[in-house]
């Protein structure tokens, strides 16, 4: 008995060890260190504060600003921009769209108490510069040009020079105006004619995501490249002086972590912040250790991603990157919180959080036949390794044609709603394999109330979802089929949760959702 009782207690403790491997129990940061769609990171560190942008292209508010005070949990604090501009594209008007465009990699940097936060949009053909006191507390300033600097990063120089680098492969620099109202004509050249080169000659994607650091008289030059037939690469450049000569070399190969930058710590340490392709989750965030060796910084741990770090555990990501919403709010409330973006530029008359008292409303306006062309689906971020979210909505001032429910949004879509027809109400699950939707399953129901949910499961990159309704919020009944949920080009984005309300007929109906909760985990049924 005491033999049993020292191999089973041995067991015990090797499922321990296991446990505290995987999921990070031994109070150390783990790797992703946000386990969400948050990519094309920078940095800056402002006394024991760090401040990061990233990238959220189509939807608005754009250029997500979070602060963290250990590197590993983060909240989001600001939005560099609620809308770039107006157009057609912007709008979701005339049959055009925005999807996987909008407002690429961001750069930030602080200078003379002052936050910047740059980016550009093949979309509108612009460059544009943010620039606040408080990134928490005050608004945003915006400064636009022309052209569209592609991926460029800004480094304020010791000498009062501002430089400007941009480009993919070939890689440009310039400096630009005081003001930061454009390039300094005649500045712009060519900075190293191919970045891609210290990965191989075989490349099918060239060197991008410039992030530009001076340290200890230094400069240094990230970028992500990718080899054919490899993986996510970063390549490092230095040199003594601005206009070379650059040399480079491999910086990190490892699980196509890359694009990023270099982060210090108050007690002298540094990190490199990077990304990773994670399936339908998106593109998430990566913190790796930094060594220097002889003016080099050498990242991770023998050329390894770690898995746990040493830096404070993580957290949940809620409230602080995704959040319920009951929709109640007092006169001193923001109307949306932070957790919160539309697809694409709103129609901010058809939509309200006050007009009924603790729900969310959201009217029809114009007629839409697509619903990746509908206007005003509110979403927040899926997040891994598995998420739910789940609402409850008053159907009882649709009218003929409206189609209102939850979904999750990317070209290959999935949702479940209830559409008006012929004075009926459906619940309708509809599936978009290869971005064509299909009608897979309706039930007639006859009442005004009904509860979605949706179950999101990205461990070990199973991208797998399914849809649910409740006719009381008690017995849920799983609807239409399993939908896979690929990451793909022509929206450039992780899943999304959305709630939304269009029209087919006619306009002037809406419907009120009571909630949107969301959970890190999904039912026992699912695993």
């Amino acid at each position: 008995m005491k033999i049993k009782f020292i191999f089973l207690n041995s067991i015990v403790s090797v499922c321990l060890l296991l446990t505290i491997n995987i999921y990070g129990q031994d109070n150390k940061a783990h790797n992703p260190i946000i386990f969400a769609d948050v990519p094309d990171a920078s940095m800056v560190r402002v006394g024991d504060t760090y401040y990061m942008s990233s990238t959220t292209m189509h939807m608005n508010p754009g250029v997500p600003i979070m602060t963290s005070k250990d590197l590993v949990n983060w909240k989001l604090i600001s939005y560099a921009y609620d809308t770039l501009g107006n157009s057609d594209e912007l709008d979701l008007k005339n049959g055009k769209n925005m999807y996987g465009r909008g407002s690429w990699a961001s750069c930030m940097r602080y200078h003379n108490n002052t936050f910047y936060v740059s980016t550009f949009s093949a979309t509108t053909g612009k460059t544009y510069i943010f620039s606040t006191k408080n990134p928490e507390n005050e608004p945003w300033q915006k400064i636009e040009f022309q052209p569209s600097y592609h991926d460029h990063s800004i480094l304020f120089d010791d000498d009062g020079k501002i430089y400007m680098v941009w480009g993919a492969g070939k890689l440009n620099i310039a400096e630009l105006k005081d003001d930061l109202s454009g390039v300094k004509e005649g500045t712009e050249r060519v900075l190293i004619e191919n970045a891609s080169a210290p990965a191989g000659d075989n490349i099918m994607l060239g060197a991008e995501g410039s992030q530009l650091f001076k340290i200890k008289g230094k400069y240094y030059l990230f970028n992500i490249t990718w080899p054919r037939g490899g993986m996510r690469t970063v390549v490092i450049h230095r040199a003594d002086n601005i206009n070379g000569p650059w040399e480079g070399k491999v910086g990190l190969q490892d699980l196509g972590v890359a694009q990023g930058g270099l982060i210090d710590t108050p007690d002298g340490r540094w990190f490199s912040y990077l990304f990773r392709d994670n399936g339908g989750v998106g593109r998430i965030p990566y913190i790796v250790p930094v060594k220097w060796e002889n003016g080099w910084p050498i990242l991770g741990e023998e050329g390894k991603v770690p898995w746990t770090l040493d830096l404070p555990a993580n957290k949940s990501l809620i409230p602080g990157i995704v959040n319920s919403d009951d929709f109640k709010r007092s006169k001193k409330d923001k109307d949306l919180p932070l957790v919160w973006q539309w697809n694409h530029n709103p129609d901010n008359s058809l939509w309200s959080v006050r007009e009924r008292k603790g729900y969310l409303r959201l009217k029809t306006g114009r007629i839409d036949s697509s619903f990746v062309q509908a206007r005003n689906i509110l979403t927040q971020r899926t997040i891994g390794p598995e998420s739910t979210g789940s609402t409850l909505l008053d159907l009882s001032k649709m009218k003929e044609g409206d189609f209102a429910g939850l979904c999750l949004l990317q070209k290959e879509f999935g949702l479940v709603g209830v559409k008006l027809e012929n004075g009926t109400k459906k619940i309708v699950m509809v599936s978009a394999p290869k971005g064509q939707p299909k009608e897979v399953q309706s039930v007639t129901i006859n009442q005004n109330k009904i509860y979605f949910k949706a179950e999101c499961d990205f461990r070990d990159k199973t991208d797998k979802a399914h849809f649910f309704y409740s006719l009381d919020g008690k017995s849920w009944i799983q609807i239409g089929d399993t939908i896979n949920m690929p990451y793909t080009l022509p929206h450039f984005m992780g899943y999304r949760f959305g709630l939304f309300n269009y029209a087919t007929k006619n306009v002037g109906g809406y419907v009120d959702f009571d909630y949107f909760h969301i959970s890190d985990h999904i039912s026992k049924t699912n695993q």
